[in-house]
């Protein structure tokens, strides 16, 4: 693929990056398919695997946008109920319900507490728990991988309070050392974890992410 625009081209990251999208057979079949993003083959191939999502569930998807997940999850099990959350606006999708802000703040906690019918005391409502959160990078491994672990310890505290006995959560992390720690808790809630690269991961990329299924109160 030639690169037309001289500014783009004389910038390495950028015109890196327009190459590796012209050839990544992903993103073209993300375009034939209708998604939003190459993202969904990555929950796509998780749910293949596992068997997670079924028709009817509660299902809350956190850092959804640009929506490719939840916009899989509406497609493919339309009985679904489907909450998204993002600090980033999506363009509506049918039977979903999408609220953009912080999910590390109280008001956005609040609303999928209100949603879920989570009030003090009450037991979980959710089926499943997505998360493809991230940081923004920095470009320094350690900080980066840090922060993403700060936002998987803040989404697998909520999906032990929303997750209904035997639910799953799904949850983007990074390859890194304090992965291990946070493992070892989440395998105490859990009846099975996994922690797994699918096939739609770009191989250079560091982001792995956790299959954990049969939450336990």
């Amino acid at each position: 693929m030639k690169i037309l625009n001289k500014k783009i081209a004389s910038h390495k990251s950028s015109a890196d990056w327009i190459r590796r999208q012209a050839a990544d057979p992903y993103v073209a079949r993300a375009h034939r398919d209708g998604y939003r993003a190459r993202a969904a083959y990555k929950l796509i191939e998780m749910d293949e695997k596992f068997h997670f999502l079924k028709n009817g569930q509660v299902v809350v998807d956190l850092g959804a946008a640009p929506g490719s997940w939840s916009q899989y999850i509406a497609r493919t099990y339309p009985k679904t109920r489907i909450f998204a959350m993002d600090l980033l606006e999506i363009t509506p999708i049918n039977g979903v319900e999408f609220y953009q802000g912080d999910f590390t703040t109280d008001d956005a906690l609040n609303w999928l507490l209100e949603k879920l019918n989570l009030g003090d005391g009450a037991a979980g409502t959710a089926d499943v728990v997505v998360s493809d959160m991230a940081p923004n990078t920095v470009g320094h491994k350690k900080t980066d991988h840090i922060r993403q672990m700060v936002l998987l310890e803040y989404a697998f505290d909520f999906a032990c309070r929303a997750l209904k006995p035997g639910g799953t959560f799904v949850a983007k992390s990074f390859t890194g050392g304090t992965t291990n720690d946070l493992l070892k808790q989440i395998k105490e809630k859990f009846t099975a974890v996994h922690h797994i690269k699918p096939p739609a991961s770009r191989r250079d990329s560091v982001e792995m992410f956790i299959v954990a299924t049969g939450f336990r109160e």
